[in-house]
């Protein structure tokens, strides 16, 4: 048996005419030269995720803007909805009042309006006007059906088309809506009337003519 030398220690094999010292620099290149291939994956692996993150906030983005544009349109039909049947409502409320300001009226033109009904009249008639409520039609106005409602017809050698001539019931509206037309009498040109005016014109015309073939002594006969 061999006895171990106390305080030898073994050396790693060293290639000959190289020393020790040169071989933990080749370790600690070797070291060196593999961490850039860990570090270009690590580096893919973030260019994923952040692809992924950017497309996930696109989406939602999207799906933000969409629910932001249905609410809008939402709160707009809302809206147009509350408007309508608002309108609705007035215009039910102020067509039952229309037989009481007929009244109003009748009484008015037969100087019944007096003492307290003529206040309480004329504030119904302010609170209706206030409300929207316009009265439309007079006497003279060309009759229109979409707005008139012709309850007598009659002719008239003074008029060129067919005309009211009078108001039996104003028509009234709220807006551009008509709740009730104006009840009128309409009166249309006499039959022939035109006819007759051509022919005097016609005949104004020539009575210079005529006028010069006196003054000549008449038309020379053949």
């Amino acid at each position: 048996m061999t006895e171990e030398t106390p305080g030898f220690e073994e050396k790693p094999d060293v290639p000959s005419g190289a020393t020790s010292d040169d071989a933990e620099p080749k370790a600690a290149s070797s070291e060196k030269g593999a961490a850039p291939a860990g570090d270009g994956h690590a580096d893919a692996g973030l260019v994923a995720q952040l692809d992924q993150v950017r497309t996930a906030l696109g989406e939602r983005t999207a799906d933000l803007q969409r629910l932001q544009a249905e609410y809008q349109n939402y709160r707009r039909r809302v809206e147009r909805d509350r408007i309508a049947v608002k309108e609705i409502a007035i215009a039910n409320l102020l067509t039952e009042l229309l037989p009481v300001l007929d009244d109003i009226g009748r009484a008015r033109e037969h100087g019944e309006l007096l003492g307290g009904f003529k206040s309480v009249a004329e504030s119904l008639e302010t609170v209706a006007a206030k409300m929207g409520l316009q009265q439309f039609g007079k006497e003279g106005e060309p009759f229109d059906p979409t707005i008139h409602e012709a309850l007598m017809h009659s002719y008239a050698p003074d008029v060129t088309e067919t005309t009211c001539v009078a108001i039996l019931q104003p028509g009234y509206r709220i807006g551009e809506r008509t709740i009730r037309p104006a009840r009128v009498a309409v009166a249309e040109p006499q039959p022939g009337a035109q006819t007759a005016k051509a022919e005097t014109s016609e005949g104004a015309e020539e009575t210079p003519a005529a006028e010069a073939d006196k003054e000549n002594g008449g038309p020379d006969e053949g």
